[in-house]
């Protein structure tokens, strides 16, 4: 009994590349689910490693939005794209869409108020894990993540981010037939002009708060996003001396939090030529723009196409450094590093017929490489 409960235990969380379980199948470093079934309509997922450990988390979550079996009831996509180490990304993984469910039971609904209390606890929770191994683990004061969310309730669409992970909706162009890329998301990055003019206003009496080194511009000369969770060394000055490693230390008092926990949120509301949404953190989008992602989606079969997606970055990325794709495969996570970074891709479809019936379908509930449940409401 115990030899089969352990055989189901390692299916569950190593599935080899010939097992086709509803946890999707893994292969080599690419992990796919090539097909589901959410609330309102199909979903496909995949992820690639590049890193040594994999900083990239994402889950997707369908069924009641709340504690309570009252509901409200939708799907909730995430990704997190981790930096320094896969910490931050994981404590989101497994706390922010519990404090959604809370704070949506306490409310008795879905709103951009639920979104935001949740992401100030995931924050202030992952605060408290850095105080708490700061003796021990100094540098996890410099792990950080990105953190896109997506939530569609009640022909409603919401959409949250801190860092540059990417949301993009195909829309249907009824004159035209064409579908075109809306990007859903604001981004965080300091390569974008609009963001550094923001942290030069937030920081008037800082002349070196964004600097340009190698060619691209970082805060403080560090990082380019300029929101996040986690990267507790640029947020609180207790945090911010040794024994943090120099290299992210600051030469002169930190007097105010210079990188911001606080998400851009927008709601949408759904309407029938909203085909589906892309959801994806930046090592996609360093591939390919958001109309060429889009026209992927659009020309090829829903089965199999946040994987195709995940394909055509990879392809894209040899093809910068004069390679095969077939050779870029075989190069081992870490190296990997090099060519590009983690991919996440989640696509979710919008079929607006089943939108009425929301409570009636399976719950589902799924992770990047790990597993799923699902069960019936």
């Amino acid at each position: 009994m115990l030899a089969t409960l352990m055989k189901l235990l390692s299916a569950c969380l190593w599935p080899s590349s010939s097992s086709d379980s509803s946890a999707g199948r893994q292969d080599g470093l690419l992990w796919y689910k090539d097909s589901g079934q959410h609330l309102l309509g199909e979903f496909s997922m995949a992820v690639v490693q590049a890193n040594n450990l994999l900083e990239d988390q994402s889950q997707l979550e369908s069924g009641p939005l709340s504690t309570l079996d009252s509901g409200p009831y939708g799907t909730f996509v995430g990704v997190y794209d981790g930096h320094g180490g896969p910490e931050t990304s994981r404590f989101v993984n497994d706390h922010l869409f519990q404090h959604l469910k809370r704070f949506a039971a306490e409310e008795a609904c879905l709103s951009m108020d639920v979104i935001r209390k949740a992401y100030e606890a995931t924050e202030e929770g992952f605060l408290g894990v850095v105080t708490k191994q700061w003796p021990v683990k100094p540098q996890i004061a410099a792990v950080g993540s990105c953190c896109l969310v997506g939530v569609i309730c009640g022909g409603m669409l919401y959409i949250a981010n801190v860092g540059d992970s990417r949301a993009v909706l195909g829309r249907a162009v009824k004159a035209t037939g064409e579908v075109i890329a809306l990007q859903l998301s604001a981004e965080h990055n300091v390569s974008i002009e609009s963001v550094r003019q923001e942290m030069h206003s937030l920081h008037p009496d800082d002349s070196h708060i964004v600097v340009l080194k190698h060619n691209v511009w970082r805060v403080k000369g560090l990082i380019q996003i300029s929101r996040s969770i986690g990267d507790v060394y640029l947020k609180k000055a207790e945090f911010n001396r040794e024994p943090l490693y120099t290299k992210y230390r600051l030469r002169e008092p930190m007097k105010r939090p210079i990188l911001s926990g606080e998400p851009s949120i927008t709601e949408h509301e759904i309407q029938p030529h909203d085909q589906f949404l892309i959801f994806a953190s930046d090592g996609l989008w360093e591939q390919m723009s958001n109309q060429e992602a889009v026209d992927i989606v659009q020309n090829h079969p829903r089965n199999g196409i946040a994987r195709r997606l995940v394909k055509m970055a990879l392809q894209a990325a040899a093809k910068k450094r004069e390679m095969r794709y077939t050779d870029l495969k075989k190069i081992e996570r870490g190296v990997r590093r090099h060519f590009h970074d983690d991919i996440t891709v989640v696509v979710i479809f919008l079929d607006t017929n089943v939108m009425s019936s929301a409570k009636g379908g399976p719950s589902v509930s799924i992770r990047g490489g790990g597993m799923t449940f699902p069960k019936k409401l």
